[in-house]
């Protein structure tokens, strides 16, 4: 059975740091494409950030670009995203994505707001 279960979201005030982690199982993770999106009340979900399968290339959404960082590893079938730099606007449900060609799997999400 696959699951992506994401885990770490919170209230953190402005300026503040969060690092999500998503715990995949159930499919090859090391050959799947890793994503988190986001998607806020009202809007429309969206891409944050991009790894590829080997962690070696990622990419960002122009607005989260040198605040936060994606990572990955392998061996613990995980995907992160380390959220530095907060600002109110980040507050949404952030999700974990594995994509490969045309299979792809979503996690359940996990809040997150920010804050004063």
């Amino acid at each position: 059975q696959v699951q992506l279960v994401e885990s770490g979201g919170g209230l953190v005030q402005p300026g503040g740091s969060l690092r999500l982690s998503c715990v995949a199982s159930g499919f090859p993770f090391s050959t799947y494409v890793m994503s988190w999106y986001r998607q806020a009340p009202g809007k429309q979900r969206e891409l944050v950030a991009t790894v590829i399968s080997t962690g070696r290339s990622t990419s960002y959404a122009d607005s989260v670009k040198g605040r936060f960082t994606i990572s990955r590893d392998n061996v613990k079938n995980m995907v992160y995203l380390q959220m530095n730099s907060l600002k109110p606007e980040d507050t949404a449900v952030y999700y974990c994505k594995a994509t490969n060609w045309g299979t792809h799997y979503w996690g359940q999400g996990t809040q997150v707001t920010v804050s004063s």
